[in-house]
């Protein structure tokens, strides 16, 4: 249930042991944490939850994490593990929904909706300002936005048939500069192709090969995704 009126949303990546070494960095016990939550935030949180916390028992939510970075002198981005969602790197930005999409060019709603459904809508110049609001690179973005399955769709057709069909579509989805991405492709396809007519494959076994099923299909299309990133060198 949210007390807010707000939707419930997924608990941040919090990350235990860093709360732990920065409140033992300032000399204080779970005791003296618990008192600032509820003296300067209002948050009535036990010293026995704060210890659950440290330990990984219990995740606080988003206010209270906001709130027990305030106590520990840190920024929310150092209480919380990797980002992989769109909230998350939000959070680690320490951007409202508002704030955000002012930079993106739309409005709080819009973005919203993007943000809480993992599928980003936006063209590709709001794509190109998220990255730079949130310091993305364009793997992060990928992953951020929902997209690392159909990119590893398109590149598997494009390494498999006709590569510069795919040019456009990849462009569409990752923001990096066009014509880098038609030299990867061209280069992801050239490879492949002198592995093929060598009767090899990307595994050691020759049978994680486009279109197979299972989890040779899908070792395939990691395998192309992170060829793809390397190439590209990002």
């Amino acid at each position: 249930m949210d007390f807010y009126g707000g939707p419930v949303h997924p608990s941040p990546p919090f990350n235990a042991p860093a709360a732990r070494r920065l409140r033992e960095a300032l000399g204080m016990a779970p005791g003296h944490v618990a008192y600032g939550l509820a003296a300067q935030y209002g948050l009535r949180i036990s010293a026995e939850t704060v210890i659950a916390w440290e330990r990984g028992l219990a995740t606080p939510g988003e206010r209270e994490l906001t709130a027990l970075a305030g106590v520990l002198w840190c920024a929310p981005g150092e209480l919380l593990a990797a980002a992989t969602t769109l909230r998350e790197h939000r959070m680690t930005r320490e951007l409202s929904v508002d704030d955000l999409a002012r930079q993106l060019g739309m409005t709080g709603a819009s973005y919203l909706r993007m943000e809480e459904s993992g599928r980003w809508r936006g063209n590709e110049k709001q794509s190109a300002a998220l990255c730079r609001a949130l310091d993305l690179t364009a793997a992060q973005f990928l992953t951020a936005t929902g997209r690392d399955e159909e990119l590893a769709e398109l590149l598997s057709s494009a390494v498999t048939t006709r590569w510069q069909a795919y040019v456009r579509p990849v462009a569409k989805i990752v923001p990096l500069d066009r014509a880098l991405i038609q030299d990867v492709l061209e280069q992801l396809h050239a490879d492949y192709q002198a592995l093929m007519v060598s009767t090899l494959s990307w595994s050691s076994t020759g049978q994680e090969r486009a279109g197979s099923t299972g989890d040779a299909g899908r070792a395939f299309l990691s395998r192309v995704v992170d060829q793809f990133w390397r190439t590209a060198g990002v």
